[in-house]
């Protein structure tokens, strides 16, 4: 099993950056570009785990809570590993502070598991495509410093989310696996 955990993206704001990968896609079109059904905000990718492991993970992210919901505004663009050398487009994420919080809590609750720790700093983004090596991105890189300050929508995320990640030749697929909320239950 391929599984991640992520932060959920509204309606809204994949619309909009669905719109936005409508007019960029024709600039670059060997690029894998994500689907807006499929977007997330990553906070941990798990990887490759064997499926007698899923309960246990399922168990440790039970644990995991913050004091209030994750405040998220998407917008502008920016390249990974940088412009110079695109691997990745995403739209930046300004994230209230309890995100890095969330993305180290759940860190700190796998490792025990064997799920590696990160080897850099968490940064909040949204995967909008996937760059070839060698691939013409002059345009892309054009496009995307004309929408530095272009807002593409807000969210307030209540819960996160584990996936099962599917590669298909057409793309990611991926299916949730379980929901859990952020906030401990009033009793």
């Amino acid at each position: 099993m391929r599984l991640f955990v992520a932060l959920d993206v509204p309606e809204d704001v994949r619309e909009t950056l669905g719109e936005l990968i409508a007019r960029l896609k024709p600039m670059c079109r060997e690029a894998r570009w994500v689907k807006p059904e499929a977007m997330h905000v990553t906070l941990k990718f798990i990887g490759h785990v064997e499926a007698t492991t899923l309960g246990s993970i399922r168990e440790a992210l039970a644990t995991v809570r913050l004091q209030g919901p994750v405040e998220m505004r998407f917008r502008g663009a920016r390249f990974f590993p940088s412009e110079r050398f695109p691997r990745v487009l995403a739209s930046e994420v300004e994230a209230s502070p309890n995100a890095g919080e969330l993305a180290a809590e759940i860190e700190r609750t796998l490792v025990p598991l064997g799920v590696p720790a990160e080897g850099r700093a968490f940064v909040p983004h949204l995967t909008l495509a996937r760059l070839k090596s060698g691939e013409e991105t002059e345009a892309l890189v054009k496009a995307a410093s004309e929408m530095a300050a272009r807002d593409f929508g807000k969210a307030k995320a209540m819960e996160f989310h584990l996936f099962e990640s599917f590669l298909r030749p057409s793309g990611a697929e991926h299916r949730r696996v379980e929901s859990y909320p952020l906030m401990k239950a009033a009793t």
